[in-house]
């Protein structure tokens, strides 16, 4: 664990390339896997490989390889059959719905499958023209299982260390996969494998111990090395956190503050309630909106008086079925408005689009409740996010038992059954007529879990002694804001 560069691998790099009228041009990739890792490699240094957004380009090429600082890209460029078969196809349409308990969901086209084997040779070729022996390579993500296997029958000795996003299935689940075998023994080839929850971990050790009846787990000290057929890999748990000071920092500040003050102003005296979901089916929008037309219909004397904020950000949308739940989420928005709202009072206010970070701590600062409803979820970092700008402990965070993140804020949040409308129902009037005493218990109880265990904590249990030379000092909202600040200059 001792080397002295890092080397990212993930299915997408940091930056996005656009083909516009004027050029190229680069833009954040947005999700957030690239939030929480994006200011630890820049502090950190090294090589991120993933694929930038577009097609092959020798000027792409070029440009990403310039040394940005400490940091520079390597490109893997993909075809559009292999985008499809790849990415919309075995890790969207299989894996994607598969590890978050959604087997009827699943195409198991074995063509996907193929694809994502071809792809993974891609990205083996990448790490291949970067890494050195020395080096501490760190893939992320379902997109990547295979990628240790790929590279070790390329006789490449390296320090492979793999981080887990999303939830790991029971034997029960994961079994429905065709290709469970290959996927287990490809995960096995990583020296270290992290999870978000000691229940994922768990899962995952069961699943191996169900297909490979030999399978030992040895405890050493605080470590943990499991050993299937003549391979051994270090588990552990690392809930994925955020920049707590920097999140804090930036939602103290005047333009966050005064962003706060204009929506409480726009919604003066409703009560906000905060939804924020990228567009998915495991986010429980349609089921918030309904655990929210509950609360309307038992509880009459709210009309008027509170307003479900919903944004949902943008994604995946040349996927049929999110297209189909974007109409969904919309015909519920527009049959509770017409069903109670009143001249001057829409009860759900909606929007589709992304959110600016300054808009985005000015909703955190000034919503009352932060409804986070997901059916299944590897971590959530909205809920964490919620609770660092709130330095006023003011706010309740509602959260799904299934989220990641309910196994550290439990103490604080208002933990509820996302299938159970009732119970989001309770939760809400719960939330909206607790006293602010019973506000900052929970809020500061949240709030120091998350201070002790941020960003930095998750990388030091993930990368061991990995220098973060560049980080003293803390870090600036640019940040999290600059991705590629050379930009692209390419005609």
């Amino acid at each position: 664990m001792g080397s002295d560069r890092l080397i990212i691998v993930s299915n997408r790099l940091p930056v996005t390339i656009r083909r516009t009228s004027n050029g190229l041009e680069a833009e954040p990739s947005s999700g957030g896997l690239v939030s929480a890792l994006f200011p630890i490699f820049k502090a950190a240094g090294g090589c991120w490989v993933g694929w930038p957004g577009t097609g092959y380009a020798t000027e792409i090429q070029k440009t990403l390889r310039r040394q940005c600082a400490d940091y520079f890209f390597e490109p893997v460029f993909l075809t559009e059959a292999e985008r499809s078969h790849f990415y919309q196809g075995c890790s969207n349409e299989i894996l994607w719905p598969l590890f978050h308990d959604f087997p009827s969901r699943c195409n198991f086209d074995p063509a996907y499958w193929n694809a994502y084997r071809d792809a993974t040779e891609k990205f083996a070729d990448g790490v291949e023209r970067v890494a050195h022996r020395e080096d501490f390579v760190w893939v992320h993500d379902y997109h990547l299982m295979m990628l240790a296997d790929a590279l070790r029958a390329r006789d490449l000795r390296l320090n492979l260390s793999y981080f887990h996003h999303v939830p790991f299935p029971a034997p029960d689940i994961f079994e429905k996969l065709p290709w469970r075998a290959e996927v287990l023994r490809g995960l096995l080839q990583f020296n270290h494998l992290g999870f978000q929850t000691d229940r994922d971990k768990k899962n995952f050790v069961r699943c191996v111990q169900r297909l490979y009846p030999g399978t030992r787990l040895h405890k050493i000290g605080a470590r943990r090395l499991l050993s299937s057929g003549g391979m051994h890999t270090e588990i552990r748990t690392s809930p994925v956190s955020i920049d707590y000071q920097s999140v804090a920092l930036e939602a103290g500040g005047s333009a966050v503050r005064g962003r706060a003050q204009e929506l409480r102003q726009v919604f003066e005296g409703k009560q906000i309630i905060l939804g924020l979901d990228r567009l998915d089916y495991t986010k429980g929008i349609p089921e918030r909106l309904l655990g929210y037309r509950m609360l309307l219909e038992n509880r009459p004397e709210l009309r008027g008086r509170v307003v479900l904020l919903q944004v949902v950000v943008p994604s995946r949308q040349d996927i049929p079925e999110y297209v189909e739940l974007k109409v969904k989420i919309e015909q519920l928005v527009s049959e509770i408005n017409g069903k109670y709202g009143q001249p001057g009072w829409s009860p759900v206010v909606y929007l589709h689009r992304s959110v600016p970070l300054c808009e985005l701590l000015g909703l955190y600062r000034a919503a009352h409740v932060a409804l986070v409803t997901p059916l299944k979820d590897g971590m959530n970092l909205v809920a964490k996010e919620f609770c660092a700008a709130r330095s006023d402990e003011r706010g309740v965070l509602i959260l799904s038992e299934f989220a990641g993140s309910a196994a550290e804020l439990k103490e604080g949040a208002v933990l509820i059954n996302p299938f159970d409308l009732e119970s989001i129902a309770s939760a809400l009037q719960l939330a909206l007529t607790m006293p602010d005493s019973d506000q900052r218990v929970r809020m500061r109880a949240m709030r120091d879990v998350i201070e002790r265990y941020d960003l930095l904590q998750w990388f030091k249990s993930c990368c061991g002694r990995i220098s973060l030379r560049n980080l003293e000092g803390g870090q600036s909202s640019d940040e999290f804001t600059d991705p590629f600040p050379l930009g692209l200059q390419t005609a």
